[in-house]
């Protein structure tokens, strides 16, 4: 999101500043060209601590999540951005288009590749949805489309059958660089999704990526879907997300000490280890979300390029 709002503070105010980043993904920002490098005790730099408290009200208020940092910027520095895509804004070197890398299994490099992250992070477990049901979808696209499955080595990410497996094999840059040469994205509310639609799609291929959000009623819609995405949410079909997003954190206890254990941070109407607003979300609802992509021919069976897969370099 912050990638946005600098490349619109730049569109805003052409010429009026220099910037440079601090933050946790720095890979996010390579080849970014409205980056300079800049010495923070230089006394001529001035450093903003970004925040976006829009997200507080964002059951509320028509605005988007990419709103919110220019938001931010506006009222602290009395500046005048708007948002002028509808993604983050991400850049990749002419060499990382190019590249290429390969798998063990050959037999694969003739079909598109859809990336498909089967869980999420510990702190937001209502983020989840069915490890037996992504197998469902797997199971129905075999052979018509490849899964490569991402994901931190640290976080929750249930192994599948079929699949590719990169979960732990990739640095940040290396996800950035597959999510540019998939046909589509598989994904709960991540950071997977947001580069399904930041990251410029090969040539040949259509122009926006097919991506299917697996959502629930965590979070509202307006605020975190992107238009080109099927984004798959129960909010307003529940008592608890019936006035937008509920914004809780876990759909069970873990014990581990953490304040997202806390019963106001949990949720409130779990169906075994789901959230109900994930388990009414079927496989056959997913796998007909994937499938509109080709029945309404934004794509081909046959992939326009020839998809490759990384594990180094």
């Amino acid at each position: 999101m912050l990638t946005g709002a600098v490349r619109d503070l730049h569109r805003a105010h052409p010429g009026e500043f220099v910037t440079d980043v601090r933050t946790s993904c720095p890979a996010l920002w390579e080849h970014n060209p409205h980056l300079t490098p800049l010495p923070e005790d230089d006394p001529a730099v001035e450093v903003v601590d970004c925040h976006y408290p829009l997200i507080h009200q964002s059951n509320t208020t028509p605005a988007h999540f990419l709103h919110a940092f220019p938001a931010y910027l506006n009222q602290a520095l009395g500046l005048r951005i708007r948002v002028t895509e509808f993604r983050g804004d991400l850049h990749l070197s002419s060499e990382e288009k190019a590249w290429t890398a390969y798998v063990a299994a050959t037999d694969v490099a003739s079909v598109p590749y859809w990336l498909l992250v089967s869980g999420g992070k510990f702190d937001y477990t209502i983020k989840w949805w069915d490890p037996d049901r992504y197998q469902r979808v797997i199971d129905h696209f075999r052979g018509r489309i490849q899964f490569v499955q991402v994901g931190e080595t640290s976080h929750h990410h249930p192994p599948l059958d079929g699949v590719v497996d990169l979960r732990g094999q990739t640095t940040l840059r290396q996800l950035v660089r597959l999510v540019h040469r998939a046909q589509g994205v598989i994904s709960p509310i991540s950071l997977l999704m947001h580069l399904a639609a930041a990251v410029e799609t090969p040539a040949g291929a259509p122009k926006n990526r097919p991506c299917v959000v697996i959502a629930g009623g965590r979070e509202p819609p307006h605020f975190t879907a992107y238009p080109h995405h099927q984004f798959i949410h129960t909010v307003g079909a529940l008592k608890c997300c019936d006035n937008g997003g509920c914004w809780k954190s876990r759909t069970l206890p873990l014990g581990d000490g953490d304040e997202k254990d806390h019963p106001d941070q949990l949720c409130v109407d779990v169906v075994g280890q789901l959230p109900r607003c994930m388990d009414m979300i079927t496989a056959d609802e997913v796998i007909r979300r994937v499938e509109l992509y080709f029945s309404g021919g934004s794509l081909e069976s046959t992939a326009t390029f020839v998809p490759v897969f990384a594990q180094t370099g």
